[in-house]
């Protein structure tokens, strides 16, 4: 059953609750406490090395915290049995770094792999639910291309159709912009905004480019290494001008990157977004 806490806009969208993450004896963070609210793009930063991609693994089932719990809406995800935890992580979509394509794949493969495992939509319906998802991310037409046939931009958007095509209420990126250039990271910032304003999906991710942070984060935590714990959270922006902690003021003014905002790509009736290779 779909979780009807994921469902409340008055209510959190995930709660991160007292959360140690561990390898052995080896401490990654601890003690986290956040909230990710419905519609949130939620950033989270840090060093490197800090845990963030631990974090993440978390967050999507992948990897059980020594302590504490993560809550999807008012449903637990730790806590659950593995048939209701599989049940919550159906809500959601990952986009991992690499994008994790299938090379023996054509993106048609690739984006219906995930409705053919946990649908029962006919051939028929699922062309058409997968021509909308490419035309939403700018590869309409490109069906039966192979990923080693597309530029790294256009393998990440890709990856962004595969994560969408269960229409999920929770987005995790993992370094989504990690190979691009300037460019083809400006455009998958504005298409990730795009689809969140549209869509109305709820988007973490991980990333420590400021372009990213600055444009289109509108929530966050930092992870310090130091100290193995969050010591920040809130609007990256907010965080610039009010923060008085030298490790996140250092870590968002290490660049002079511009972090003006371009009108925003629009999406109406699957049109593809602009497409570049």
């Amino acid at each position: 059953m779909q979780s009807s806490g994921i469902l409340t806009l008055n209510s959190p969208c995930l709660a991160i609750k007292d959360l140690t993450l561990a390898y052995g004896d080896l401490v990654i963070q601890q003690n986290l406490n956040f909230t990710i609210n419905r519609s949130d793009i939620f950033i989270i930063m840090g060093a490197s090395g800090c845990g963030k991609s631990t974090l993440l693994m978390s967050l999507i089932g992948l990897m059980k915290p020594t302590k504490g719990d993560v809550l999807y809406g008012e449903e637990s995800l730790w806590q659950a049995e593995p048939e209701a935890r599989q049940q919550l992580l159906r809500r959601t979509g990952v986009l991992f770094q690499s994008g994790a394509l299938l090379s023996s794949m054509t993106l048609f493969e690739n984006v219906a792999l995930p409705i053919t495992e946990h649908t029962q939509l006919n051939a028929e319906r699922t062309r058409q639910l997968v021509a909308y998802k490419l035309a939403l991310v700018g590869l309409s037409g490109f069906e039966d291309y192979y990923p080693n046939e597309l530029s790294g931009g256009m393998q990440k958007r890709a990856g962004l159709a595969r994560a969408m095509a269960l229409d999920p209420d929770i987005l995790f990126f993992d370094e989504p912009s990690a190979g691009l250039d300037p460019v083809s990271a400006k455009l998958l910032d504005d298409l990730i905004r795009s689809l969140r304003d549209h869509l109305g999906a709820t988007i973490v991710m991980v990333t420590h480019e400021l372009a990213s942070i600055f444009a289109i984060g509108n929530n966050s935590v930092f992870l310090d290494t130091e100290t193995k714990t969050m010591i920040a959270t809130g609007s990256p922006k907010q965080l610039l001008a009010e923060s008085k902690d030298p490790k996140v003021i250092r870590f968002l003014t290490r660049d002079n990157t511009d972090n003006s905002q371009t009108e925003k790509p629009k999406i109406q009736q699957g049109k593809p977004y602009e497409q570049t290779r």
